[in-house]
């Protein structure tokens, strides 16, 4: 008698568990407002910045030296093409002293949330770096982990997964945050 009460109990419990667990709707992504420059419709815009530079400033280095640079599965080391891309990067920051510059580090969905606050972490001083060694005064640039949380691209596929793995260079007015 007294296994057959454990035994329902356990089972209740688990009942409970298991209901609790249910996993709920995902909010819907909003797309990116539609744009003249080219490229996925399901890129999502990055958050608006306090003391942001106009977006002509951001598309500059963008069109200039590329403004992000992308990393291997769990990776935070930067091969020869990230280099010269932030070697760019580095010469436009030198080009525009007006300006300051954060760096904001990126990983795909897969892994836990601290892992890949972490990992973008790794990402974004990865490219700190690569950019104080181009000659940027180190008080010019700051750095940011979003992690898994600011995805840009939001499917979930091999292809997705190689673009947010990435450090993303912004462009940010001189003497603001």
């Amino acid at each position: 008698m007294m296994r057959a009460t454990r035994t329902l109990i356990l089972a209740a419990a688990a009942s409970a568990l298991l209901a609790g667990c249910a996993s709920k709707p995902k909010p819907a992504l909003t797309a990116a407002p539609p744009s003249s420059e080219p490229g996925p419709s399901t890129e999502l815009p990055p958050p608006p910045a306090a003391g942001a530079v106009s977006q002509s400033a951001q598309e500059a280095l963008a069109a200039t030296a590329g403004d992000r640079v992308y990393f291997d599965f769990d990776s935070s080391a930067l091969d020869a093409e990230d280099r010269e891309t932030l070697r760019r990067q580095a010469a436009w920051l030198a080009a525009n002293p007006g300006v300051q510059a954060r760096v904001e580090g990126h990983a795909d969905e897969r892994g836990t949330r601290e892992y890949n606050l972490a990992l973008g972490a790794r990402r974004a001083s990865a490219a700190r770096q690569a950019l104080i060694e181009g000659g940027v005064a180190a008080t010019r640039i700051t750095t940011i982990s979003y992690g898994k949380e600011r995805p840009l691209d939001p499917a979930s596929n091999e292809e997705a997964w190689a673009r947010n793995r990435n450090a993303y260079t912004v462009v940010i007015e001189a003497g603001r945050p």
